[in-house]
């Protein structure tokens, strides 16, 4: 059976944590498991009437052809263009926790009654859970989290050749509402740009964090414009299929000034710092090492953040490089060494009452030979006249 995921790899993760039957239930990783597919009704939302949508897929380990999946009663419509590889499909649901009864019946049938199922709980509504706990009163429900994590840590070619794609007409986006933006725009009418230009491009626009002048407030506002003589930060997010998209550029309305240019020049080298650590076999400790080294020589030292994660089909994905980070998660691949197609991001900031908000985000991809960086443009100044 061809199969769009590592099926050895994970029947591996899920005989090291003791699972017998994984049942996922958030929209990404049912893309995932599916190779791509989303039912297009719910793309956007989950909510309907009295319920949710709900999909879920059961994979028992070892045993694909014996995987099923319960989706929404619309959704035999694009399954009939788009089929599925699960071998039993079942499209039938309205409510979540019928979904829930219905994949507890199958888990049974699987005779799986007493076995470890592992589920996403924070992805799972209450409902559902306790629906599962219910039907299955003597199965284990553990997390299964952190094994689809790991699933998905190394991108195949496809994936990656669609982050590729994503960063690059992100940077285009960002060049191109940046040298066209009149003095005196909005910030919210900048990130309206951003999102126009992305839509155009084919990306579905998640966010664009949009900083300008002396301030560092990143909230698109009304209320604060991009005059000439100040910087402005752009922090996009674009998902291409899913694959997201998240690079951040500066520019300034005029000539930046010594102190825009010395500042930059501190962000840049702690940025190649961070690369120069990056290859097949290292570790999150020796980017951070790096990084923090470089910023202990800057002039503006304590105006600098370092910050590096993995990303993929979300933010803060594995690999997730250190437990000392500004968002709290474990950080295993902090000690535990990386492989040839995961991929970083790393960003460096500074707050500076002078020069404003300055920021540099890229994406790097780990290669056989080191690394390589998508959509690794504009990466200094933009100088826009305005």
């Amino acid at each position: 059976m061809d199969l769009p995921f590592d099926a050895r790899k994970l029947d591996a993760l899920m005989e090291k944590e003791g699972v017998d039957l994984l049942l996922a239930s958030s929209k990404d990783n049912v893309a995932y498991l599916l190779g791509g597919y989303r039912f297009f009704f719910f793309a956007h939302k989950d909510a309907i009437g009295v319920s949710r949508y709900l999909p879920l897929l059961g994979y028992r380990r070892g045993s694909p052809e014996k995987a099923f999946y319960l989706g929404n009663s619309m959704e035999s419509w694009q399954q009939e263009w788009e089929p599925l590889w699960v071998p039993e499909a079942a499209n039938s649901h309205w409510h979540s926790e019928k979904a829930a009864k219905d994949a507890a019946g199958r888990i049974r049938k699987l005779g799986l009654g007493k076995g470890a199922i592992a589920v996403e709980k924070g992805f799972l509504p209450a409902d559902a859970y306790l629906a599962l706990q219910e039907e299955l009163p003597d199965a284990r429900l553990v997390d299964a989290h952190l094994i689809l994590e790991e699933l998905r840590a190394v991108k195949r070619p496809g994936e990656l050749a669609l982050l590729r794609q994503a960063s690059e007409a992100i940077i285009d986006c960002m060049v191109q509402v940046m040298t066209t933006t009149p003095a005196g725009a909005t910030t919210l009418d900048i990130a309206e740009r951003v999102r126009k230009e992305e839509v155009q491009r084919g990306l579905h626009f998640e966010y664009c964090l949009t900083a300008a002048g002396p301030g560092w407030n990143r909230a698109p506002s009304a209320r604060n414009r991009w005059e000439r003589g100040r910087a402005l930060s752009l922090d996009s997010g674009g998902n291409l299929h899913g694959y997201l998209g998240d690079l951040a550029r500066m520019a300034v309305m005029g000539e930046p000034t010594p102190l825009m240019e010395e500042v930059m020049g501190e962000v840049e080298a702690i940025q190649m710092a961070a690369r120069s650590a990056v290859r097949p076999g290292a570790t999150g400790a020796e980017i951070f090492e790096k990084a923090l080294a470089e910023q202990a020589k800057c002039p503006h030292k304590g105006e600098l953040v370092f910050v590096a994660h993995g990303m993929g089909i979300i933010q803060h994905e594995a690999p997730r490089l250190t437990s000392a980070g500004v968002v709290p998660y474990p950080g295993p691949y902090e000690s535990r060494p990386l492989e040839a197609g995961m991929v970083l991001s790393i960003e460096t900031d500074l707050k500076n009452a002078e020069a404003g908000f300055v920021k540099i985000e890229d994406t790097v991809v780990v290669t056989p030979a080191g690394w390589e960086a998508y959509g690794d443009r504009a990466r200094g100044w933009t100088v826009c006249a305005g």
